[in-house]
């Protein structure tokens, strides 16, 4: 940045675009892989659904839980906003410093990572990926975590370590997992996290509602007139659209 203006390089940018769509997909993630639908979607294809029983494909709840975000950005506040209203108990949020105006949002408690990891019912992973964060959920991290507890990751497939991911789900360690991302996308089809009944693993889409379109399209054709025509006065924000001006 400081290049960029020491040259006089005129930028702009649409950062918030995406954060709905994004903590949208994230909560049918969680939903998805807490109340384990895709297996039990499977378990109709195959024949599995048969005579009832009370303990079969059981899932876990979000009423009373503890929810951890590693990550408390734009798209992690509006995950937990989201997540609010199915009756958590409690918000927790770790990351490089407290972001006391964002918490307050959902009267979320800044703890350690660590913490966070012994702590939580569900953990999602909604942070940069930094030198900080990558492979920062490893087998230590799991291992500090709850047996039922679910872990989901939307950040970036790096801030995971895979291998351990995997010995974590195998040995009962945590209790499922769901991947918005993974590390190579897409992961081989015989990879063995492709293969566990536990860990759901979907290709990072993002439907687009057509206003989330237009307001894209919008902020991007006002960013080229005001960063190319100079009579125009350059607001920081562009009101209703997601567009940025770095001054």
């Amino acid at each position: 940045m400081d290049e960029i203006k020491k040259r006089g390089i005129k930028v702009g940018y649409t950062p918030d675009v995406l954060t709905e769509a994004t903590a949208e997909l994230s909560v049918a993630l969680l939903l998805a892989t807490c109340r384990r639908l895709p297996e039990a979607m499977q378990e109709v294809k195959n024949g599995g659904w048969k005579s009832w029983s009370p303990m079969w494909m059981c899932g876990y709840g979000l009423s009373n839980s503890t929810v951890g975000i590693i990550g408390l950005g734009r798209i992690g506040l509006a995950i937990a906003q989201r997540l609010r209203p199915f009756g958590v108990k409690k918000f927790l949020y770790t990351g490089r410093k407290p972001r006391p105006e964002r918490a307050s949002e959902v009267d979320a408690e800044y703890i350690s990572c660590d913490k966070l990891a012994q702590e939580s019912d569900f953990v999602i992973v909604s942070c940069s990926l930094t030198p900080e964060t990558e492979g920062l959920c490893n087998k230590d991290f799991f291992g500090r975590m709850k047996k039922t507890s679910v872990f989901i990751n939307i950040s970036r497939g790096s801030a995971v370590n895979q291998e351990d991911l995997y010995q974590a789900l195998t040995s009962g360690q945590i209790a499922a997992a769901g991947l918005d991302v993974t590390t190579p996308e897409p992961l081989p089809i015989n990879h063995p996290l492709l293969n566990l009944k536990n860990c759901g693993v979907k290709k990072s889409i993002l439907l687009l509602p057509g206003d989330f379109v237009r307001g894209w399209g919008l902020g991007t054709v006002l960013l080229y007139l005001l960063l190319f025509y100079p009579i125009l006065e350059v607001p920081p924000t562009v009101p209703g659209t997601p567009c940025r001006y770095l001054q």
